[in-house]
């Protein structure tokens, strides 16, 4: 790794933390918003760790004061946050009516964050479908109508906000709405072929669908966009997608080494290699053959260079160690095992409260780099980055604000980031924190923190600063060139 006074960002380098609508707003029914896939999933026994939801979280709706306080707080440049779509169409489709007030409160929000110097980064699908598009017609898995209610809601919301949005992501994590939503069955809507979990869903095709489906949506947002928008308003818009660093179990294995690159294409190139190259990875299109969706012309070409950056949420790495034998016909990784030790017994990191997750610096690095060559050096946004520490939700509330397991994954990611622009030559130009505060960690319910602000959610929500709220800034200080 290189120290701080070799590596450099650059000056104009945009950085500051990101949250998700879900995660943070609470007041669910409040102002006309409809009920979202997640607020229906939640309600399902055993399906959220501690069985709890979203109906409060860290009531963001009623704190929007509050969270722009704190974001200047930690001296944040930027602010990645998204949009719930049944806020804005409850019913969510083309033809239901929009609701004037969700309009109104992320057009204040937006202004607000101006006013205290803050780049609003506005995702518009983080997962939240409207539930009553789920019942229409399937969701996500309908490719005609999702398309265009997508689009719509797409489009009211960039003549909503207008020139005071620059930076627009589509959609977040498509990865993770497809497998986990249509595979494994553990996020909304909770498709899965394991009848114990669910008595619907066919994890061997519908993950590929739903794939597909989102590229396509993605795409045809994007023309919306660069077509009516973009001259008018100068902004820019992108996909997020979430990806690991892959090192071989056994090094001198060739096919675990040849393993390490399919895991990232069945991850990653899924999604970006149609943007970027106009179809899937070989590998894909041979383990999957037709359960992968073909490309008609109309939409390849909506799809290839619908990037105007690239969206990239990374927070750690696997080893990989290659399947011999017939792929099961619900695998959706590779035919490949992904682990957390090698062939030596190394540990690719520390551990932390997320079992996936075990922070490995010099992977985000290689990553970066792999990605640059292979889309032809794009411009990259990193939309997410942060760690879970081991027990913080178990500490004493004093000793969980000196969370510096968290202040030092950032100095490594940080410095990895920096290595990865200057030696590697990245054109990296923008990292949101994962995350702002504490909060409603999807199937983990509250029992899992990643916030850089504890959230007190026992006494009203109260919001405390931890260490690495205040460390994080002096760490891009280090870096971004000065004028």
């Amino acid at each position: 790794m290189g120290s701080a006074g070799a590596s450099t960002l650059p000056q104009d380098f945009l950085w500051g933390f990101a949250t998700a609508s879900y995660q943070i707003e609470g007041a669910v029914t409040e102002d006309g918003r409809g009920p979202s896939i997640w607020d229906t999933f939640c309600k399902i026994p055993g399906k959220i760790a501690d069985g709890s939801n979203g109906d409060v979280a860290c009531d963001s709706y009623h704190r929007v004061d509050e969270d722009i306080a704190l974001l200047k707080q930690c001296g944040a440049k930027a602010y990645r946050f998204s949009i719930s779509w049944s806020r804005i169409i409850p019913l969510g489709g083309r033809n239901d009516p929009i609701n004037q007030k969700g309009l109104d409160h992320y057009s204040a929000f937006i202004d607000r964050l101006h006013a205290a110097g803050i780049v609003p980064l506005v995702t518009l699908y983080h997962w939240d479908l409207p539930d009553e598009l789920d019942k229409r017609y399937g969701g996500l898995l309908n490719k005609e109508e999702f398309v265009a209610d997508f689009t719509h809601y797409a489009r009211v919301l960039f003549a909503a906000f207008g020139g005071r949005v620059k930076h627009w992501i589509t959609f977040n994590e498509p990865w993770c709405s497809a497998v986990l939503g249509y595979n494994v069955g553990q996020f909304a809507p909770g498709h899965t072929s394991d009848r114990s979990k669910s008595s619907v869903g066919d994890g061997s095709r519908e993950p590929w669908i739903v794939g597909h489906n989102l590229l396509v949506a993605h795409g045809a947002a994007v023309k919306v966009y660069r077509e009516e928008f973009k001259e008018r308003d100068g902004g820019e818009i992108g996909i997020t997608l979430n990806g690991d660093w892959a090192e071989p179990w056994d090094p001198a294995n060739p096919a675990d080494v040849e393993a390490c690159t399919r895991k990232i294409e069945f991850a990653i190139s899924w999604f970006a290699d149609p943007i970027y190259h106009g179809k899937y990875p070989d590998s894909m299109v041979q383990q999957l053959g037709d359960r992968l969706p073909a490309w008609s012309a109309e939409d390849r070409a909506l799809v290839l260079g619908s990037n105007d950056f690239y969206g990239m949420n990374h927070y750690c790495a696997n080893y990989i160690k290659a399947k011999t034998g017939e792929p099961d016909p619900t695998d959706t990784a590779g035919n490949l095992e992904i682990l957390l030790q090698n062939k030596a017994g190394e540990w690719i990191g520390p551990e932390t409260q997320s079992a996936w997750l075990r922070p490995c610096a010099i992977g985000f690095r290689k990553l970066l780099k792999w990605l640059s060559d292979r889309y032809g050096q794009p411009k990259i946004y990193v939309t997410e980055n942060g760690t879970s520490l081991k027990g913080e939700n178990d500490l004493p509330v004093e000793q969980l604000l000196q969370d510096e397991f968290r202040v030092q994954y950032f100095r490594d990611y940080i410095a990895a980031m920096a290595d990865a622009y200057t030696l590697d030559g990245v054109n990296v130009r923008a990292y949101m924190a994962w995350s702002l505060m504490d909060n409603f960690e999807w199937a983990e319910g509250y029992e899992t923190r990643f916030g850089v602000t504890y959230v007190d959610y026992e006494n009203g929500q109260k919001r405390l600063p931890k260490e690495s709220a205040k460390q994080i800034g002096k760490i891009f200080e280090q870096y971004i060139k000065k004028e």
